[in-house]
């Protein structure tokens, strides 16, 4: 049975995601999950203040006055935006604690990172968290943190694949003895199926739709193959003619959205393959076995564990709850002394 110890019980772990941003505290599990979305509102003097944050704030993209506006502060999952991404972070970890913090210091923070971030990126990121207000602040590369949320046995000498597919950036790992053997970072993921869905809509439509739009179709209907005729789910899109500059609605069905995310499918297969192909030979027959674990929100597209199977010719599975896995992971490294040895770098 492992030994768990709490290093820090006011820490929290840290999935800055370019869709979402997931915390987890130490001791407590998933506390926040809300979309990285800030409301910047610019008052009469001039300054520019925080209307909203998460929730709040998505709700109004796209429906702004003029002195609002709606910014995502990561992009392809590193900062974009450092000044609004230290306000999102600083928000989050106050909402983590109940508020603002009784204690001197800020909390241990773990924070997680795509594999592929440049060293620039990086210290951006230990920037926008430090000037949040942290005590101390670590690493993690994501494809790790996933793994830990998984389950897999990354501690073991035993090759395990994990395919991490967020809003911003596609991450694939293999893990054998607590470190990777191999990793990739592609940028691409749910935002750039959003933007496929928009383009084809307006391609074959002359409809012009937003981004909220083109999300809930993902949602809705979205699949990475053709379905049968018989069992095929269709919705309803409105958005402004693109021609006569009114509004219209049209009809979507799922052989139509498939198709628009055939691009952004296919890249996700060849980041996949790729990784493979690069797997050293011992690591690859424990692959094997063990198979493909699936983990983020783009895991949850209709048939795209199918695909990546039948391409591969390797088990494939989704991950439980793949939309915490990555915060569920660094959480782990926060309490559990078997995780945190040799993972975070200061």
């Amino acid at each position: 049975m492992r030994t768990l110890f709490n290093f820090s019980p006011r820490g929290v772990a840290i999935d800055l995601g370019t869709a979402n941003t997931v915390v987890y505290a130490a001791g407590a599990g998933i506390v926040i999950s809300e979309p990285s979305v800030v409301a910047m509102e610019t008052g009469k003097d001039g300054i520019r203040r925080v209307r909203a944050i998460g929730d709040d704030a998505k709700l109004m993209m796209g429906k702004t006055p003029g002195n609002v506006e709606t910014i995502r502060p990561l992009r392809s999952g590193v900062i974009a935006d450092l000044d609004v991404a230290e306000e999102m972070i600083k928000h989050f970890i106050r909402k983590a604690h109940g508020g603002p913090s009784r204690f001197s210091r800020g909390p241990e923070v773990v924070i997680c990172i795509p594999s592929g971030a440049t060293p620039v990126e990086r210290r951006a990121i230990r920037q926008a968290v430090e000037n949040a207000g942290t005590d101390k602040v670590s690493l993690l590369e994501e494809p790790m943190a996933a793994a830990i949320g998984a389950d897999l046995p990354v501690t073991e000498p035993i090759g395990s694949m994990v395919v991490d597919i967020g809003g911003g950036t596609t991450e694939v790992g293999v893990i054998s003895l607590q470190g990777l053997a191999y990793c990739c970072s592609a940028r691409i993921g749910g935002d750039r199926m959003d933007e496929a869905i928009i383009s084809y809509v307006r391609r074959n439509f002359n409809l012009m739709i937003g981004e909220g739009t083109a999300e809930r179709v993902k949602m809705e209907i979205g699949i990475a193959t053709p379905p049968p005729k018989d069992r095929e789910l269709e919705t309803y899109v409105r958005g402004r003619d693109v021609t006569r500059g009114v509004p219209k609605e049209i009809r979507l069905n799922q052989t139509q959205v498939a198709e628009a995310l055939a691009e952004p499918v296919s890249r996700i297969v060849d980041v996949v393959r790729a990784a493979l192909e690069n797997t050293q030979p011992e690591i690859a027959a424990d692959v094997l076995d063990e198979g493909i674990t699936m983990t983020g929100g783009g895991s949850l597209l209709r048939s795209l564990s199918t695909v990546i199977a039948d391409e591969t010719g390797l088990p494939v599975r989704v991950a439980d709850d793949p939309l915490t896995c990555v915060a569920r992971g660094a959480g782990r490294t926060l309490e559990d002394t078997v995780y945190r040895g040799g993972l975070l770098a200061a």
